[in-house]
């Protein structure tokens, strides 16, 4: 994957050093929803998960002639699980520890530590509120979007809140959705009602809400198919599914009248501005759309009433109480609840899902290794849907170590969903931020309210140029505009070549004497390694006027930090830095 050019602040030298560099460029019941079962108590599901998932993969490399990928190496692996559990990049320190665990248990135990679930009390309560802060952004974005009002400023932070002590607690996954789609009351107070407040969609005209309600709630109804369930209706809102057989347009608006008795208190403001964020409040108004009918319009003109029902459920009834309750019960005992969430977080870790995309089962969208993904959703539905188990089962699994170099039996994009390598993943902003914080330890040099306006601001630039309004990312492939903001970034440079005992470089430089060291430890800070033996060592201090090459002495003329806020400038503009391998 070529680096993209541009002209840059830093020296010329550093650019050229930037092109030079050997580094790698990577590649339902219908009552109201109940607990989760409790967990089977004995025997050891993380070695029974992960032995199923490396049966069934091996199974399909063996069925297709592939030879899998190598196993990563052990720095490979530490930054890969740390960016994808916790959302940064891990610290030398961390590196340190790993690596001095025993070799045939040092992942395993990694990621326990970042799942808060390692020896140390201390250790475990950092990891566990980054692990929360992590997820909740995920979802967060994945439920309110980028964009907009609520997919910036305080609305989103109101339901990031809210959703971190949701993972801090690690509460069952089937929970967390039902408050979503149940939640009623203030964002003041409760982040979890902005779900429904965000995709409220068109306003009713007044003569017409006692029937038909205050919004017409499109919005939330294909998203909550969407995300929950893995089936995108939003066409049949129009018309029926044209893949799909089993999805008629009857089948949206049936979703729809669930939504129909939501009102929204509180007018939105017209930008995401903080101090434009007024309090909003979701209600369930009992005395609108009492029939719980919704009237719409077919391609060829005629209008048609349908009876709220969830697919094959039972219909609504007048006088149904607590619709959304009823709802998530419903699609909490959907079959393609589990298997959605289960495909949308293979994808995570695995760069492409069972079915893709993520969000599209349908007839016509043929699923990788179906029994896998099956008998995985089973699993997580069967242990409570335990969010973090079914991390763990994933991570631990031979696939996950996985090195992301292909060979000639499985370099072609169809092999992808074998799962025989791994893909490289674009970091999103909020990992390549927390992951630049750290890299430079910038993040120990500010408060919180500085590190949170630092973020923002970082954010606020970089959205635009990352994913969309519909909440997707967009893949990186190395833009223009995105290697001008890395390697013009005031914030970065700054970071980069602080000489105060608190910057990376003048750190190492205070701590190495040579330039062996320092180079390996700029390294480590900015790409999880030390450099690849001493070709990549010597390559470098040829690119780097380290010595006088005549006298074999550092250079008189030159500021001894120069060439080392050059070099780790460069690594930190490199493809290996930016993805996730």
């Amino acid at each position: 994957m070529a680096r993209a050019t541009v002209p840059s602040r830093r020296s010329g030298r550093a650019a050229a050093l930037l092109l030079g560099l050997a580094v790698a460029s990577l590649l339902a019941s219908r009552t109201p929803a109940k607990d989760p079962p409790a967990p089977p108590t004995g025997g050891n599901d993380v070695q029974d998960v992960t032995r199923l998932i490396n049966e069934k993969l091996e199974a399909g490399y063996k069925a297709n002639n592939i030879t899998p990928a190598a196993r990563c190496t052990d720095h490979e692996f530490i930054r890969r699980a740390t960016l994808d559990i916790i959302g940064r990049i891990a610290t030398p320190e961390e590196i340190e520890h790993f690596m001095k665990d025993p070799a045939e248990k040092r992942r395993a135990l990694l990621i326990d530590r970042l799942l808060g679930k390692g020896s140390d009390a201390k250790e475990n309560s950092k990891y566990t509120e980054e692990y929360a802060r992590h997820w909740a952004n995920v979802w967060s974005n994945w439920l309110l979007g980028r964009a907009g009002v609520f997919g910036r400023g305080k609305y989103h932070e109101q339901t990031e809140t809210w959703l971190e002590d949701q993972f801090a607690q690690n509460r069952p996954y089937s929970l967390l959705v039902t408050d979503l789609l149940t939640a009623k009351g203030k964002n003041t107070e409760n982040g979890a009602v902005n779900f429904v407040l965000a995709n409220v969609g068109e306003a009713i005209p007044p003569a017409e809400r006692a029937k038909f309600g205050q919004f017409d709630m499109v919005p939330v109804t294909s998203r909550t198919t969407r995300i929950f369930l893995g089936i995108q209706t939003q066409c049949n809102q129009c018309h029926d599914h044209p893949f799909d057989a089993n999805l008629k347009q009857h089948h949206f608006w049936s979703i729809n009248a669930y939504f129909r008795q939501v009102e929204r208190e509180g007018t939105l403001p017209m930008t995401n501005r903080r101090d434009t964020a007024v309090p909003l409040a979701l209600k369930e108004n009992p005395n609108v759309n009492v029939d719980p009918v919704v009237y719409y319009e077919k391609r060829n003109g005629v209008v048609e009433e349908v009876k709220g029902a969830f697919f094959k459920g039972d219909r609504l009834e007048k006088g149904s109480k607590d619709r959304r309750i009823l709802l998530a019960s419903q699609l909490i005992d959907h079959d393609n609840f589990p298997k959605a969430y289960v495909n949308r977080m293979w994808a995570v870790f695995f760069g492409k899902g069972f079915v893709n995309p993520i969000d599209d089962f349908n007839e016509q969208n043929q699923i990788a290794n179906p029994e896998l993904l099956g008998e995985l959703a089973q699993r997580f539905k069967h242990y409570g849907f335990d969010q973090k188990k079914f991390i763990r089962w994933v991570c631990n699994s031979n696939a996950y170590s996985l090195s992301c170099t292909v060979n000639k039996t499985n370099e072609k994009a169809e092999h992808d969903v074998l799962f025989s390598h791994m893909l490289m993943k674009a970091m999103s902003p909020e990992q390549l931020f927390e992951s630049l914080m750290v890299a430079t330890n910038a993040a120990a040099n500010e408060n919180k309210d500085e590190k949170k306006k630092s973020r923002d601001d970082w954010l606020s630039t970089l959205i635009n140029n990352f994913g969309d309004d519909e909440g997707n990312e967009v893949n990186f492939n190395g833009t223009v505009v995105q290697a001008l903001l890395m390697m013009n970034g005031q914030q970065i440079n700054d970071a980069i070549m602080r000489k105060d005992g608190k910057g990376t470089v003048d750190q190492v430089l205070r701590k190495y004497p040579g330039a062996n060291g320092r180079i390996n430890a700029l390294f480590l800070a900015a790409l999880n390694r030390p450099t690849r033996g001493s070709k990549e060592m010597d390559d470098i201090q040829k690119r780097l006027p380290l010595l006088d090459l005549k006298t074999g002495r550092p250079r008189a003329d030159k500021d001894a930090h120069d060439p080392y806020f050059d070099l780790f400038w460069a690594l930190l503009n490199s493809n290996e830095f930016i993805l996730n391998h």
